[in-house]
């Protein structure tokens, strides 16, 4: 008596599936990747916080920006920096504009810390780019543990 068993691929009918290979070729050719390669994009906010037993210290990455275009506010245990950022590229083929590319908008990034800042201490320096905040925690701002009755 013979056996007649076949072994069963669940993918088989995928792969006799021409169409798939076709679509695929289809989709590669309408690529958008060429246009969009050489845009730049605005530049995000970076940073790092550091903590100590006295204060917190933020360091933001804002190359290009302008001093006088960075707002840093803060409220409580909350700091929001923004800025204002603008910037223009042109490439040239000798004297011909071959590309002039221009962004502006607003950069934005807010946080809360785990204690109150001292306002009337709080310092921010703006040096290469790179924005420092020196942010005292609020004495007293420690918790209270209330006693049961």
């Amino acid at each position: 008596m013979a056996s007649n068993l076949m072994r069963f691929d669940p993918f088989s009918d995928l792969a006799r599936l021409e169409p798939f290979g076709e679509i695929e070729d289809i989709f590669k050719n309408l690529s958008l990747r060429p246009s969009w390669s050489g845009m730049e994009v605005a530049p995000r906010i970076r940073m790092d916080v550091t903590e100590t037993d006295k204060d917190y210290t933020v360091r933001a990455d804002m190359p290009g920006i302008n001093k006088s275009d960075i707002k840093v506010a803060i409220e409580g245990n909350q700091v929001s920096i923004s800025a204002e950022i603008k910037g223009q590229k042109e490439v040239k083929k000798g004297e011909t504009v071959v590309c002039s590319e221009r962004y502006e908008g607003q950069q934005y990034r807010r946080f809360t810390l785990a204690q109150e800042v001292d306002q009337s201490k709080a310092d921010a320096h703006y040096e290469d780019g790179v924005l420092t905040l020196t942010l005292p925690k609020k004495t007293g701002g420690a918790a209270k543990q209330l006693v049961i009755h």
